[in-house]
């Protein structure tokens, strides 16, 4: 099943559940007016499938705008988790390249904090690109929805843009190369009631549109990361809390050749083949 959080035409903010391609069972009616209570529940798949049953009102997708699925989460990030996502950043590093092949090797993985959870833009919205950088790429990754007790409840997608002129320059700038307003986009549904074993046979697809033609193109596979799930939100736990939950970027397989960049107004489309598609156009912050 597929959860989300949308806005009707009252710009009221409800939550819904995916009946068909292009429509919406309006939970909120039946008492759901947070997704995170319902990833907080022992089986949220268990609990969406009593209130489904339930005679509640239905609405198109196109008469809502859909919302990014997270409400109170801290957003992190974990890199490095693909052998092609290493390969990419010991590139564009100068002196500081042989740390992504060591953590690629390291028991203890790379995670960053991307964003809170008021700075992500939803499926629809526009992501930023620095005007300090050069060299602007989107990362197209599979999302953990994480309840607070470390249980991951959903998966969503994500996009986790990167500045890698900056990030290459000094590892010390990956904060500025990964957070800045609009770096962040999630959406636009949470897929529940899904293991990680069924999740790994999952494709990303980027697809890259500039003035109505393809600039780039690619995919990649969940299963080619190579840590388990439980391994990074267990080290995502490690002495730290979140009493609201987390969503977590899981690194990208996914990245354009050196001599590419976005430029404004471009349209970036992620696919997961379990989730759906996010859809974004690119503006300078």
């Amino acid at each position: 099943m597929k959860l989300c959080r949308f806005e009707d035409s009252a710009k009221q903010v409800r939550i819904g559940l995916l009946k068909a391609e292009d429509m919406l069972v309006d939970l909120t009616p039946a008492g759901l007016t947070s997704i995170s209570t319902l990833l907080e529940s022992d089986d949220a798949l268990a609990e969406l499938e009593k209130v489904s049953r339930k005679e509640l009102p239905q609405i198109g997708l196109g008469h809502v705008r859909l919302l990014a699925p997270i409400e109170r989460q801290e957003v992190w990030a974990v890199g490095v988790t693909y052998l092609r996502s290493k390969k990419a950043r010991m590139d564009e590093s100068d002196f500081s390249a042989t740390a992504y092949d060591r953590v690629y090797e390291a028991a203890r993985p790379e995670l960053f904090f991307k964003a809170l959870p008021e700075k992500v833009v939803g499926h629809g919205e526009s992501v930023g690109i620095r005007k300090d950088a050069r060299w602007n790429v989107p990362e197209p990754e599979l999302v953990f929805v994480i309840n607070s007790r470390g249980r991951i409840a959903g998966f969503t997608i994500g996009n986790d843009m990167s500045s890698r002129d900056i990030e290459g320059e000094n590892l010390l700038y990956l904060p500025q190369a990964k957070i800045y307003n609009r770096s962040c986009a999630l959406g636009p549904f949470i897929k529940v009631g899904v293991d990680e074993a069924e999740a790994r046979t999952w494709t990303i697809h980027l697809r890259i549109e500039r003035q109505g033609a393809t600039v780039f193109k690619g995919e990649t596979s969940v299963g080619k990361i190579k840590r388990s799930f439980d391994e990074l939100v267990e080290y995502l736990f490690r002495s730290q809390s979140f009493p609201h939950g987390a969503a977590l970027l899981t690194g990208t397989g996914i990245v354009p050749a050196e001599n590419f960049t976005l430029a404004e107004n471009d349209l970036i489309r992620i696919e997961i083949s379990g989730i759906g598609v996010l859809e974004n156009s690119v503006v300078k912050v």
